[in-house]
């Protein structure tokens, strides 16, 4: 029997992360924030199960100084916090399935995290928070066992100045007024990988998406008081949006959602469980903003309810969201009010995919390339390589039983294909075997559907 006395690596494209000796079920957060000097306090309690033999525990925290570790409710006087990770060890070795309560005492200044694909985590902006953590920035707020196939529910409670809106994963549960500062709890009862946890704070108001009736799951965009008009002209088809890919993936998988615009303008907008984040700058009306709206609102499915358990799937999730993106368009255009067939898109980009570099492998890319456009593009353009392989029946009803039997769960590409092979038949490998683990970008099937003019943008 091996026991680990070091924290067993949790991903290779995102090292010196994550812990595969244990696992987290669930998150409570209880944090203070102080807006002069951009300050933090946090007390985090942990529930954890082992999972392998080990005499030590290894959390994830960046750059915020530890002050007090708890065990059980037993104080632990072993333990160290050194470059972003907070080591407990125990003079036992703990067995598989021992159950434990860490409580994390904390404070401080956060600071995003580097990595390879730059900064990430807590972002303070010209006039709040926002946290966009993916893939590594988790640990610049709360300790964590910091992995994508690490999924645990999550309570959190931010206490900040009364001026402020707080926004956070999940449900608003309680909201408590004291003196000139605002408690605001939050709660999700579906499981999370650290990465999609978030806290928006702000000076906003909340504007109801428009066509949402009392049925349907609950749609709001958080929003500065300035931007109303904006907000609605952008986010006026949310609700069809959400209505379109309840109907093609399967129910909506949360309780309801969000969505942050902030002040400042942002890159790229940014999902998280239950919400997603969008800059000012997005207010538009163009397909570039709207795909990007319905790009953000699929991830929900696919990327926060089914998320991938190594980040060498990432194509699990964007892709799956850029074939939504298509889908999206594809719907606007069967009703009649603009859009394109997926095709169309289909056959734009993979004009545009031939003419670069053919050095990628989308089942494998390194974490230089994990966020590639091509990631991206070559992971839509296989899912619609099935579809026209197998026809709009088969395929859909296997995008909504692959929804539908991992939902909350953690999947890798060898699940996709085994979950389409088992529906679709035989040929499926073959596929796979050309768009997932060979560099050079396949043929793209003739389509039986209508192809109009227009560029797909």
């Amino acid at each position: 029997m091996t026991t680990s006395t070091t924290a067993v690596q949790g991903d290779d494209l995102v090292p010196g992360h994550g812990d595969l000796s244990y696992g987290v079920s669930h998150y409570d957060l209880d944090l203070t924030y102080r807006h002069v000097g951009n300050h933090l306090t946090g007390i985090a309690t942990l529930e954890v199960v082992v999972h392998a033999p080990t005499s030590v525990l290894t959390l994830d925290l960046y750059a915020l100084r530890v002050s007090e570790v708890r065990v059980d409710g037993v104080r632990s006087p072993r333990w160290q916090h050194r470059r972003g990770r907070v080591s407990v060890r125990f003079d036992e070795v703990l067995p598989v399935g021992r159950q434990l309560s860490l409580v994390i005492r904390y404070a401080g200044t956060p600071r995003m995290v580097p990595g390879p694909d730059g900064e990430v985590g807590w972002e303070e902006l010209s006039d709040g928070v926002l946290v966009a953590a993916q893939p590594y920035g988790a640990p610049s707020w709360y300790p964590c066992n910091d992995r994508p196939s690490d999924k645990a529910t999550y309570r959190i409670s931010v206490r900040a100045s009364s001026a402020y809106v707080v926004v956070a994963n999940g449900t608003l549960t309680e909201r408590t007024s004291r003196a000139s500062t605002t408690t605001w709890v939050y709660e999700l009862p579906q499981p999370m990988a650290s990465y999609l946890a978030t806290v928006q704070i702000g000076r906003y108001v909340t504007t109801p998406v428009p066509g949402t009736d009392p049925d349907m799951v609950p749609v709001a965009v958080i929003h500065p008081p300035g931007h109303r008009a904006g907000v609605a002209q952008a986010f006026g088809r949310q609700a069809e949006m959400l209505s379109a890919y309840s109907s093609i993936f399967g129910p909506y998988p949360f309780a309801g959602y969000t969505v942050v615009v902030t002040d400042d303008p942002l890159e790229i907008p940014v999902e998280a469980q239950t919400l997603s984040t969008f800059g000012s700058n997005y207010l538009r009306t163009d397909w570039n903003a709207e795909r990007l709206i319905a790009h953000e609102l699929a991830h929900q499915w696919f990327g926060n309810s089914l998320t991938a358990a190594r980040w060498r799937d990432i194509w699990l999730h964007e892709g799956f969201a850029c074939y939504a993106e298509w889908l999206w368009s594809e719907w606007r255009w069967s009703h009649g009010s603009g859009g394109s067939p997926a095709t169309t898109h289909a056959v734009a980009h993979w004009n545009r995919l031939r003419r670069l570099p053919q050095d990628l492998v989308l089942a494998d890319p390194d974490a230089r390339t994990m966020f590639d456009d091509r990631v991206y593009k070559r992971g839509a353009l296989f899912l619609h390589t099935i579809r026209i392989t197998v026809g709009d029946s088969a395929f859909f009803e296997m995008l909504r039983s692959w929804v539908a039997d991992h939902a909350n769960g953690s999947v890798t590409t060898e699940d996709f294909i085994a979950h389409a092979a088992d529906r679709l038949g035989s040929r499926l490998p073959e596929l796979a075997d050309a768009w997932l683990y060979e560099a050079e970008l396949p043929d793209l099937p003739v389509s039986r559907r209508p192809v109009p003019e227009e560029d797909s943008g």
